[in-house]
């Protein structure tokens, strides 16, 4: 398990571990990875289901905790999944494949525990249209970005720009709806997982989806403050604090309110780093 307990509102990395491969579920536990999801979704071929659902039902009642990724509502597997589901005290939160409307977190919402966590996972063109109304269900916790079955549906490149709409309508939804920075798909090359980290953080997003352990620590890194922010953000909050609160010109609110995250994020996610000397109107 993560060394430090992180918030699945702030969390960063999101390992998506195969449901069908449980001899991998110690593994993922013992990683970097800020929150676990076992996938019964994608990961898992149509006569594995069945066995997979049970080897996850095990695992969640054994002592363990995880997330899991059920089955989009209109497949056949959805409903079983749910119920299998209920009663798992290691439950964490469930994954919903495919969400599409509100009435698919509302309709998975009531065949689980009251206040089960629920992260929507668009994945298609007609969730990203309908996403500002996914983003208010009372059901939804945190929305993430399924990027791979995104551009299979919309055909849509690998360039960045391809999706920058897209993500961007994901970051205003959940801003909007009073969410947690949404969870982008996962880089599968690990070559260009700083740069794809580093745009998804550009882009608004707090958290990234990731398939195997060996991405959680990078992932970790560029979804956290920088040591040079947050070093400044001391260092401003001290200026403006040695001044008596005295307001120079219009940034800086705006500055002591950015600073403010970000020795707030620093402390979640248990970084220290010695304050710069910096003035007031510093940075």
């Amino acid at each position: 398990m993560s060394p430090r307990t992180i918030s699945p509102q702030i969390a960063r990395s999101w390992l998506l571990v195969p449901a069908s491969h449980p001899e991998l579920f110690a593994i993922a536990q013992e990683s970097e990875a800020d929150a676990i999801i076992i996938d019964m979704e994608d990961a898992v071929a149509a006569n594995d289901k069945k066995q997979a659902r049970k080897d996850t039902v095990e695992w969640l009642t054994t002592g363990h905790r995880a997330w899991v990724r059920i089955n989009d509502a209109s497949s056949e597997f959805w409903s079983e999944d749910c119920a299998a589901l209920k009663q798992c005290e290691g439950l964490e939160g469930v994954m919903l494949a495919k969400s599409e409307s509100s009435s698919h977190l509302d309709d998975t919402a009531d065949r689980l525990v009251d206040g089960t966590r629920i992260l929507a996972l668009v994945e298609t063109a007609r969730g990203m249209q309908n996403v500002a109304h996914i983003a208010a269900a009372p059901s939804t916790f945190r929305i993430a970005f399924g990027t791979g079955d995104f551009k299979r549906d919309t055909a849509a490149g690998e360039d960045p720009i391809a999706l920058v709409y897209a993500r961007s309508q994901l970051v205003i939804a959940s801003r909007a709806a009073r969410l947690p920075a949404p969870i982008d798909g996962p880089t599968l090359n690990i070559t260009h997982l700083p740069s794809g980290t580093a745009h998804a953080k550009e882009m608004g997003m707090s958290g990234k989806l990731c398939l195997t352990h060996e991405h959680a620590a990078i992932i970790n890194a560029g979804l956290s403050p920088s040591e040079k922010d947050i070093a400044w953000a001391h260092g401003f909050i001290a200026a403006f604090e040695a001044s008596g609160g005295k307001i120079t010109d219009g940034s800086d609110l705006p500055r002591l309110a950015r600073a403010q995250k970000i020795v707030h994020q620093a402390e979640d996610f248990g970084i220290e780093v010695a304050p710069a000397e910096v003035s007031h109107s510093g940075y």
